[in-house]
């Protein structure tokens, strides 16, 4: 094999990896954030894909839709099942949860 191909191979399997890491990222941001796995895991799943207790999926069209400030407004004061997080979250760890809720819906 000549440099010129395995130079392209290289760089080939160097973006292959790249990819498959960038579409597993989003979702590892937002479940392997402590606040998420003490406060959120429990309904939502590990993998945000959704539990019992009521608790959807955070990687739905329907999440995806929601706005920024939607999702800040049902963590912070509740909604239906989900209870108020106002008390025991800070707005930073809020505003982080709904950017990472964002990016994990990304695609």
């Amino acid at each position: 094999m000549n440099i010129p191909k395995l130079t392209t191979v290289f760089f080939f399997l160097l973006f292959a990896a790249g990819a498959g890491l960038a579409q597993t990222s989003t979702v590892l941001t937002l479940t392997s954030n402590p606040v998420y796995e003490k406060n959120c895991a429990k309904c939502h799943g590990e993998t945000a894909a959704g539990r019992h207790f009521h608790g959807p999926s955070l990687q739905s069209e329907k999440v995806a839709a929601a706005s920024g400030d939607n999702l800040k407004n049902i963590i912070t004061d509740g909604k239906g099942h989900m209870p108020k997080f106002a008390s025991k979250l800070t707005p930073d760890e809020i505003d982080s949860l709904v950017q990472q809720i964002q990016a994990a819906n990304k695609k």
